[in-house]
């Protein structure tokens, strides 16, 4: 079964990638957060950063692409091709208001003629422009009925997609609830591709039922942790069956913290935006330190690198920190 991490708008650029692949090493794939290219396939200098092979470098990587215009992900997807890349994923997942409220993302999955245009003309293209490149997509079982995936499966039977990623909520549950598991196997029976599922792995004994239930089936290959690895970086060694104490956890939880921290010093401009990074990873990170609110609080209050270091460093000891703590994410 390969594991993916899943993309994390804002989260789990190149920096976290980097720190995490040389700390907490065995992701077969690591999704990067998507690209939205504007008129001209245009990107920002913040996405071309991100893709470059050059930040990337012994990172097994995959770009995601957000458009609901066939010309502007083809576009796109021969920029990556360019790059090196041998893969490139849709995004039909995301349920922000302000990608689905422009048919984009998770919204995309409510204009279905429209879907299956877009997917006719982007694999048409694929044969002359970027032939070498394979075609993944990442989707929700709809917007806001999860039988509509009953309407979308025949859809994506049709086109050759590398694999499907699955996360098996609709767009009006965001990330709240239980994923609906019931409609993700009916799927699951229909699909001709590979599939990966994607939804509220935190622990490797969620991992374990899982595989319980579900692995028998052939064409589910993949899994993708989200929110679970950000919050705990080391689930990808728990679920392989690494071993490690607690103190030792600990121990690799601060050498990822600092290269984190030292790699947003080396890359952004100035304390405030370090911070700001450092602080976002806390609503995730903060749940291993259950007992600790004033430490926590410390960082979030910090100003400076300096003052947040200082923090940091007393709230990361073995006194504070509980690895098994139990996730709660709202």
């Amino acid at each position: 079964m390969r594991i993916y991490a899943a993309p994390m708008e804002g989260i789990t650029g190149y920096v976290f990638r980097n720190a995490h692949h040389q700390i907490f090493p065995g992701a077969d794939r690591y999704y990067m957060p998507f690209l939205s290219p504007g008129a001209g396939c245009s990107l920002t200098s913040k996405e071309r950063k991100d893709i470059l092979p050059a930040n990337n470098e012994g990172v097994p990587v995959v770009p995601q692409v957000l458009t609901n215009k066939a010309d502007l992900f083809s576009g796109v997807a021969e920029l990556l091709q360019e790059l090196g890349y041998r893969e490139v994923n849709l995004n039909l997942g995301c349920p922000s208001g302000t990608v689905t409220s422009k048919k984009k993302g998770a919204g995309f999955l409510g204009e279905r003629e429209e879907l299956d245009r877009f997917l006719e003309a982007v694999f048409e293209e694929k044969e002359n422009r970027f032939p070498e490149l394979k075609i993944s997509v990442k989707t929700r079982l709809g917007v806001e009925d999860p039988a509509e995936f009953q309407q979308l499966v025949p859809i994506f039977n049709r086109y050759p997609v590398e694999e499907l990623i699955i996360h098996p909520r609709v767009r009006a549950d965001f990330y709240k609830g239980t994923p609906r598991m019931e409609e993700f196997l009916l799927g699951l029976e229909q699909l001709k591709m590979p599939v990966c599922f994607n939804g509220n792995l935190f622990s490797a004994e969620d991992m374990e039922d899982f595989l319980k239930t579900y692995g028998m089936y052939e064409n589910l290959q993949a899994v993708m942790l989200g929110r679970g690895m950000v919050a705990s970086p080391w689930l990808l060694q728990e679920i392989t069956g690494t071993k490690l104490s607690e103190n030792e956890t600990l121990e690799q939880f601060k050498a990822f913290h600092e290269l984190l921290l030292q790699g947003y010093e080396e890359t952004l401009s100035g304390d405030r935006h370090v911070l700001f990074k450092m602080k976002e990873l806390w609503y995730y990170l903060g749940q291993h330190f259950p007992e600790n609110h004033k430490g926590l609080k410390k960082i979030k209050k910090a100003q400076r690198v300096a003052e947040y270091r200082a923090a940091a460093e007393e709230l990361l000891l073995p006194e504070w920190f509980e690895k098994d703590a139990k996730l709660y994410f709202t």
